[in-house]
Protein backbone atom coordinates (compact mmCIF):
# COMPACT_ATOMS: atom_id res chain seq x y z
CA UNK A 1 0.00 0.00 0.00
CA UNK A 2 2.47 2.34 1.07
CA UNK A 3 5.05 1.67 -2.27
CA UNK A 4 1.51 1.81 -4.42
CA UNK A 5 0.51 5.43 -2.32
CA UNK A 6 3.99 7.05 -3.30
CA UNK A 7 4.20 5.82 -6.99
CA UNK A 8 0.37 6.57 -7.23
CA UNK A 9 1.21 10.66 -5.85
CA UNK A 10 4.05 11.01 -7.70
CA UNK A 11 1.85 10.08 -11.16
CA UNK A 12 -0.06 13.11 -9.97
CA UNK A 13 2.53 15.60 -9.14
CA UNK A 14 3.58 15.74 -12.34
CA UNK A 15 0.56 17.54 -13.25
CA UNK A 16 0.64 19.97 -10.09
CA UNK A 17 1.49 23.47 -10.46
CA UNK A 18 2.30 24.80 -6.82
CA UNK A 19 0.75 27.95 -6.79
CA UNK A 20 -0.74 27.67 -9.86
CA UNK A 21 -3.40 25.61 -12.33
CA UNK A 22 -2.25 21.95 -13.30
CA UNK A 23 -1.09 21.18 -16.66
CA UNK A 24 -4.01 18.37 -16.26
CA UNK A 25 -7.13 18.79 -18.30
CA UNK A 26 -9.77 19.62 -16.51
CA UNK A 27 -13.90 18.62 -16.95
CA UNK A 28 -17.15 18.53 -14.89
CA UNK A 29 -18.78 15.44 -13.89
CA UNK A 30 -22.38 14.96 -12.92
CA UNK A 31 -23.43 17.40 -10.54
CA UNK A 32 -20.66 19.75 -11.14
CA UNK A 33 -17.81 18.79 -9.41
CA UNK A 34 -14.58 18.91 -11.00
CA UNK A 35 -12.15 15.92 -11.99
CA UNK A 36 -8.84 15.87 -13.92
CA UNK A 37 -7.05 13.61 -15.88
CA UNK A 38 -4.52 13.12 -12.64
CA UNK A 39 -7.54 11.87 -10.92
CA UNK A 40 -8.07 8.97 -13.47
CA UNK A 41 -4.50 8.26 -13.93
CA UNK A 42 -4.02 7.21 -10.25
CA UNK A 43 -7.66 5.56 -9.88
CA UNK A 44 -6.61 3.19 -12.76
CA UNK A 45 -3.18 2.58 -11.35
CA UNK A 46 -4.37 2.18 -7.85
CA UNK A 47 -6.89 0.02 -9.36
CA UNK A 48 -4.55 -2.19 -11.12
CA UNK A 49 -1.87 -2.35 -8.91
CA UNK A 50 -3.91 -3.02 -5.27
CA UNK A 51 -6.15 -5.22 -7.07
CA UNK A 52 -3.25 -7.61 -8.19
CA UNK A 53 -2.31 -7.45 -4.60
CA UNK A 54 -4.99 -8.76 -2.79
CA UNK A 55 -7.66 -9.94 -5.59
CA UNK A 56 -10.31 -10.97 -3.42
CA UNK A 57 -10.85 -7.39 -2.32
CA UNK A 58 -13.66 -5.54 -4.12
CA UNK A 59 -13.11 -2.04 -5.16
CA UNK A 60 -14.69 1.36 -4.49
CA UNK A 61 -13.12 4.78 -5.39
CA UNK A 62 -14.38 7.92 -6.02
CA UNK A 63 -13.58 7.76 -9.83
CA UNK A 64 -14.81 4.43 -10.52
CA UNK A 65 -18.34 3.52 -12.00
CA UNK A 66 -19.60 1.56 -8.28
CA UNK A 67 -20.15 -2.38 -8.73
CA UNK A 68 -22.69 -3.75 -6.14
CA UNK A 69 -20.56 -6.77 -5.91
CA UNK A 70 -18.59 -5.14 -3.07
CA UNK A 71 -21.49 -5.59 -1.29
CA UNK A 72 -20.87 -9.11 -1.28
CA UNK A 73 -17.39 -9.01 -0.17
CA UNK A 74 -15.60 -8.77 3.40
CA UNK A 75 -12.88 -6.79 1.94
CA UNK A 76 -12.82 -3.82 -0.07
CA UNK A 77 -10.32 -1.51 -1.40
CA UNK A 78 -11.70 2.24 -0.51
CA UNK A 79 -9.64 4.88 -2.88
CA UNK A 80 -9.87 8.79 -3.34
CA UNK A 81 -7.07 8.97 -5.76
CA UNK A 82 -6.56 12.86 -5.49
CA UNK A 83 -8.90 13.95 -2.41
CA UNK A 84 -8.82 17.85 -2.11
CA UNK A 85 -8.91 18.11 -6.33
CA UNK A 86 -10.41 21.66 -6.58
CA UNK A 87 -6.84 22.31 -4.32
CA UNK A 88 -4.79 20.38 -6.47
CA UNK A 89 -5.95 21.72 -9.88
CA UNK A 90 -5.45 24.98 -8.09
CA UNK A 91 -1.72 24.95 -6.89
CA UNK A 92 -2.87 24.27 -3.06
CA UNK A 93 -0.52 21.43 -1.55
CA UNK A 94 -3.47 20.43 0.76
CA UNK A 95 -4.79 17.22 -1.50
CA UNK A 96 -3.78 13.85 -0.82
CA UNK A 97 -3.80 10.08 -2.18
CA UNK A 98 -6.29 8.06 0.49
CA UNK A 99 -6.55 4.08 0.14
CA UNK A 100 -8.36 2.04 3.42
CA UNK A 101 -8.35 -1.77 3.18
CA UNK A 102 -11.65 -2.41 5.13
CA UNK A 103 -12.90 -5.36 6.49
CA UNK A 104 -16.59 -6.24 7.40
CA UNK A 105 -17.21 -2.46 7.34
CA UNK A 106 -14.38 -1.13 9.20
CA UNK A 107 -10.58 0.08 7.69
CA UNK A 108 -8.18 -2.53 9.19
CA UNK A 109 -5.39 -0.35 6.96
CA UNK A 110 -5.07 3.25 6.10
CA UNK A 111 -2.75 5.51 3.98
CA UNK A 112 -3.08 9.25 4.02
CA UNK A 113 0.04 10.61 1.10
CA UNK A 114 0.28 14.29 0.79
CA UNK A 115 2.84 14.82 -1.92
CA UNK A 116 3.07 18.32 -1.64
CA UNK A 117 4.07 17.76 1.73
CA UNK A 118 6.47 15.01 1.70
CA UNK A 119 3.83 13.66 4.25
CA UNK A 120 2.58 10.36 4.47
CA UNK A 121 0.07 9.32 7.38
CA UNK A 122 -0.25 5.31 8.15
CA UNK A 123 -2.03 2.89 10.37
CA UNK A 124 -2.68 -0.68 10.48
CA UNK A 125 -5.32 -1.86 12.81
CA UNK A 126 -3.28 -2.82 16.51
CA UNK A 127 -0.05 -1.59 14.85
CA UNK A 128 -0.57 2.27 15.60
CA UNK A 129 -0.35 5.20 12.87
CA UNK A 130 3.29 6.94 12.23
CA UNK A 131 3.96 9.68 9.99
CA UNK A 132 6.74 9.40 7.51
CA UNK A 133 7.71 7.10 10.30
CA UNK A 134 7.20 8.50 13.57
CA UNK A 135 4.29 7.69 15.88
CA UNK A 136 1.29 9.60 16.05
CA UNK A 137 -0.37 10.21 19.77
CA UNK A 138 -2.84 13.02 18.57
CA UNK A 139 -3.67 16.12 20.39
CA UNK A 140 -2.48 17.15 24.27
CA UNK A 141 -5.30 20.23 24.68
CA UNK A 142 -6.64 19.89 27.99
CA UNK A 143 -10.34 21.49 27.05
CA UNK A 144 -12.28 22.72 24.05
CA UNK A 145 -11.00 26.66 24.89
CA UNK A 146 -9.17 27.67 22.27
CA UNK A 147 -8.56 24.27 20.69
CA UNK A 148 -7.25 24.43 17.09
CA UNK A 149 -10.17 24.15 14.79
CA UNK A 150 -10.65 23.14 11.00
CA UNK A 151 -13.94 22.28 9.30
CA UNK A 152 -16.71 23.86 7.64
CA UNK A 153 -17.68 27.57 8.86
CA UNK A 154 -21.37 26.53 9.83
CA UNK A 155 -20.44 23.40 11.97
CA UNK A 156 -17.26 25.59 13.69
CA UNK A 157 -19.85 28.50 14.93
CA UNK A 158 -22.42 26.12 16.29
CA UNK A 159 -19.25 24.49 18.16
CA UNK A 160 -17.90 28.01 19.40
CA UNK A 161 -21.15 29.29 20.58
CA UNK A 162 -22.04 26.28 22.69
CA UNK A 163 -18.68 25.61 24.01
CA UNK A 164 -16.74 28.75 23.79
CA UNK A 165 -14.08 30.33 21.82
CA UNK A 166 -11.82 28.24 19.44
CA UNK A 167 -8.81 29.11 17.50
CA UNK A 168 -10.12 28.56 14.10
CA UNK A 169 -7.43 27.38 11.22
CA UNK A 170 -7.49 27.73 7.94
CA UNK A 171 -9.47 25.96 5.21
CA UNK A 172 -7.95 22.30 4.75
CA UNK A 173 -8.81 21.31 1.30
CA UNK A 174 -8.47 17.45 1.36
CA UNK A 175 -10.65 15.99 4.38
CA UNK A 176 -8.92 13.08 4.51
CA UNK A 177 -5.93 15.62 5.49
CA UNK A 178 -7.82 17.49 7.78
CA UNK A 179 -8.67 14.35 10.03
CA UNK A 180 -4.97 12.88 9.48
CA UNK A 181 -4.10 16.09 11.23
CA UNK A 182 -5.92 15.73 13.99
CA UNK A 183 -4.40 12.34 14.66
CA UNK A 184 -1.09 14.27 14.22
CA UNK A 185 -1.79 16.66 16.76
CA UNK A 186 -1.42 19.77 14.82
CA UNK A 187 -5.30 20.14 14.41
CA UNK A 188 -7.26 19.82 17.85
CA UNK A 189 -11.29 19.16 16.58
CA UNK A 190 -11.74 18.47 13.33
CA UNK A 191 -15.52 19.22 12.01
CA UNK A 192 -16.99 17.26 8.86
CA UNK A 193 -20.22 18.37 6.54
CA UNK A 194 -22.79 15.79 5.46
CA UNK A 195 -22.24 14.16 3.02
CA UNK A 196 -18.86 12.79 2.95
CA UNK A 197 -17.94 9.43 1.71
CA UNK A 198 -16.26 6.41 2.33
CA UNK A 199 -13.26 7.35 0.22
CA UNK A 200 -12.74 10.54 2.21
CA UNK A 201 -13.09 8.87 5.73
CA UNK A 202 -12.01 5.34 6.21
CA UNK A 203 -8.30 5.76 6.08
CA UNK A 204 -8.02 8.46 7.82
CA UNK A 205 -10.76 6.61 10.66
CA UNK A 206 -8.02 3.97 11.16
CA UNK A 207 -4.89 6.51 11.38
CA UNK A 208 -7.73 8.21 13.82
CA UNK A 209 -7.85 5.55 15.81
CA UNK A 210 -4.42 3.74 16.05
CA UNK A 211 -3.46 7.46 17.25
CA UNK A 212 -5.60 7.25 20.46
CA UNK A 213 -8.73 9.51 18.57
CA UNK A 214 -11.72 9.04 17.59
CA UNK A 215 -13.87 9.44 14.44
CA UNK A 216 -18.16 9.78 14.96
CA UNK A 217 -20.73 11.20 13.73
CA UNK A 218 -23.06 13.34 16.57
CA UNK A 219 -24.38 10.60 18.18
CA UNK A 220 -20.83 9.13 19.27
CA UNK A 221 -21.28 6.59 16.50
CA UNK A 222 -18.28 5.15 14.14
CA UNK A 223 -18.97 5.03 11.06
CA UNK A 224 -19.64 2.26 8.98
CA UNK A 225 -17.98 1.75 5.29
CA UNK A 226 -19.03 -0.73 2.67
CA UNK A 227 -22.79 -0.03 2.55
CA UNK A 228 -24.86 0.36 -0.10
CA UNK A 229 -24.87 4.18 0.21
CA UNK A 230 -21.46 5.04 0.85
CA UNK A 231 -21.90 8.44 2.58
CA UNK A 232 -22.21 9.94 6.18
CA UNK A 233 -23.74 12.84 8.14
CA UNK A 234 -21.80 15.16 10.20
CA UNK A 235 -19.23 13.85 11.99
CA UNK A 236 -16.45 15.01 14.44
CA UNK A 237 -12.83 14.07 14.93
CA UNK A 238 -10.75 14.85 18.13
CA UNK A 239 -8.59 13.38 21.05
CA UNK A 240 -9.93 10.89 23.00
CA UNK A 241 -9.71 13.14 25.69
CA UNK A 242 -11.62 16.58 23.59
CA UNK A 243 -14.02 13.87 21.49
CA UNK A 244 -16.69 13.35 24.20
CA UNK A 245 -16.69 16.93 25.02
CA UNK A 246 -17.27 18.25 21.21
CA UNK A 247 -20.03 15.37 20.85
CA UNK A 248 -21.67 16.85 24.12
CA UNK A 249 -21.37 20.33 23.02
CA UNK A 250 -22.80 19.65 19.78
CA UNK A 251 -25.44 17.81 20.88
CA UNK A 252 -26.24 20.40 23.22
CA UNK A 253 -29.45 23.23 22.78
CA UNK A 254 -28.35 26.09 21.62
CA UNK A 255 -27.60 28.94 23.71
CA UNK A 256 -27.25 26.40 26.46
CA UNK A 257 -24.56 26.39 29.04
CA UNK A 258 -21.44 24.17 28.39
CA UNK A 259 -19.16 23.35 31.21
CA UNK A 260 -16.30 21.71 28.93
CA UNK A 261 -14.31 24.52 28.46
Amino acid sequence: MREAARAAGALAFDHFRHGGKTSARIWSKHGGSPVTEADMLVDRFLKERLEAALPEAAWLSEETIDDPVRLQRRLVWIVDPIDGTRAFLGGHPDWSVVIALVLDGRPIAGIVYAPAHEALYEAARGQGATRNGAPLSGSKAPSLRDARTAGPKPLVDTLESRAGRLHRLEKIPSLALRLARVAEGVVDIGLVSSNSHDWDLAASDLILQEAGARLSDLDGNEPVYNRPEPFHGELAAASGRLHPRVIEAMRAPARAAVSLR
